[in-house]
């Protein structure tokens, strides 16, 4: 039957920290006797166990302790029992001690090798152990969380080793945990992978380069990795990473080796060393423990105290639901700008502009409609015009033409007539003349008065002409 485990709270926890007199061990302690966890704390040195027990006890905290070397399973085995007697079991075991080494591979002996095996993959081995053996029979279980690093997915020159060292605890880590599923085990398997840290771990290592060593930036603070410890101690994770900046690298490392090999073979060991410090070989604590106080950090020149990749590792409920919110927003912002984005602005200045009041192009087509209306019906009115002219031209030359010749007719018929037939036929033609001329001018007025008028004056002068010449026959009637 599957036996789901029960984490409990941070405060209500028995944990033990490996490691605990140093760096992150020390900052794990420290953060969960805090929140009211009962810590046990096991590492090599004694004097600083001492020390930090008391510091703790002294803050109202319960807190025991064990002298072991993590890399002997039986003096591992024993600290197990003895954090079993005095507080009833433990909920969560912290595999966190390990050495450092910074010397290239081929210089570097298998005596130091194996010793720093011993402590970095053996410890978390015989840790485990003893955890599992106690935790697989708790009622509720509990949580192993085993520290290893960035550099399990990421070999560098000039911590060659010690990266071997942390590829084998993931490996282990991720074997164990798929046994204890296949067992049903109510165990939790979690491996924090700290990036580089403020931690006085290049003082500690064996440094075989004969320069002076550093955690190349970005460095983060160690209590950003004892918080993510305690976080899997009662959040079943499985894997988390502490700073983005190893994590990028990593990355590029998976994905292009090729690539990524060369370059950092050329500048890992430059970006490693410490410009500003002389070398100052320390008694490294590869073989025997440091006793040089109770040191958390070193104090690096910038330090970031928050990583987003853990908390977002922490919290992917929020985070999916903050991607979520952030693609919707977008979404919205999209559809909106789409619909109305690119004319807004240039809406807004049409409303506020007064010439945007009346519609210019429209008017301007309006008047221009207009306008070849008008001249449409000028050149209509023109023609009609011009065809009333021409029409009245050719009555006024009809009726002129008439005149003559019934003016001949009468001048002819008058010829045998007395000066009272004269009169008489004068008379007549001169009203013809007059009624002729009124038709003239009353064409005249409908567009024809200039043509008229010259037809007229061109008949009056044609008499005239008439009348002055020698054998005119004007003359002769105005003598008969």
């Amino acid at each position: 039957m599957h036996a789901k485990p029960v984490l409990k709270p941070l405060g209500e926890q028995s944990i033990v920290v490996t490691g605990a007199t140093s760096g992150v061990g020390l900052a794990t302690a420290r953060r969960a006797a805090r929140a009211g966890a009962k810590v046990f704390l096991i590492a090599r040195g004694e004097a600083d166990l001492r020390a930090l027990c008391e510091e703790l006890q002294a803050q109202g905290s319960r807190v025991a302790w064990a002298v072991a070397d993590v890399s002997d399973a039986e003096a591992l085995k024993a600290a197990a029992d003895k954090c079993v007697r005095l507080f009833g079991g433990f909920d969560t075991w912290v595999n966190n001690a390990g050495v450092g080494l910074f010397g290239p591979i081929r210089e570097t002996t298998l005596e130091d090798q194996r010793r720093l095996f011993e402590t970095n993959y053996w410890g978390v081995v015989n840790g485990a152990m003893a955890a599992v053996e106690h935790l697989r029979t708790r009622q509720g279980g509990g949580a192993i969380v085993n520290v290893g690093s960035i550099l399990s997915d990421l070999p560098l020159p000039v911590q060659g080793v010690y990266a071997a060292s942390k590829h084998a605890v993931k490996g282990f880590t991720n074997a164990l945990r798929i046994e204890l599923l296949r067992e049903q085990a109510p165990v939790t398997v979690s491996l924090v992978k700290p990036g580089a840290i403020d931690t006085p771990y290049s003082r500690h290592a064996r440094n075989l380069t004969g320069q002076a060593m550093h955690n190349p930036q970005p460095v983060y603070a160690t209590h950003v990795v004892a918080d993510t410890i305690l976080y899997c101690a009662t959040h079943p994770i499985r894997e988390i990473t502490v700073g983005g900046g190893g994590r990028v690298i990593a990355s590029f490392y998976s994905a292009l080796p090729g690539i990524a090999e060369p370059l950092l073979a050329r500048f890992a060991p430059s970006l490693m060393r410490d410009r500003r410090s002389a070398y100052r070989p320390y008694d490294d604590g590869l073989y025997d423990p440091t006793e040089d106080g109770l040191d958390e950090e070193v104090h690096y020149p910038m330090v970031r105290n928050f990583s987003a990749l853990a908390e977002v590792r922490k919290h992917p409920g929020v985070t999916a639901g903050s991607l979520v919110a952030l693609a919707a927003g977008a979404a919205v912002v999209l559809y909106l700008t789409q619909r109305s984005g690119p004319t807004r602005y240039q809406r807004i200045r049409t409303r506020i502009d007064p010439r945007g009041w009346v519609d210019t192009a429209d008017l301007r087509d309006r008047f221009h409609d207009a306008v070849d209306a008008f001249r449409y019906r000028a050149e209509e009115a023109g023609e009609r015009a011009s065809e009333f002219s021409r029409d009245a031209g050719h009555r006024a030359s009809d009726a002129v033409h008439d005149a003559r010749s019934r003016a001949d007719e009468l001048f002819r018929s008058t010829r045998k007539g007395s000066k009272k037939a004269l009169k008489k036929h004068g008379k007549t033609a001169r009203r013809y003349a007059d009624d002729a001329g009124a038709y003239a001018r009353d064409h005249a007025r409908e567009g024809g008065a200039l043509l008229a008028v010259a037809t007229i004056a061109a008949a009056v002068g044609a008499a005239v002409l008439e009348s002055r010449r020698p054998d005119s026959h004007v003359r002769r009637i105005a003598r008969f």
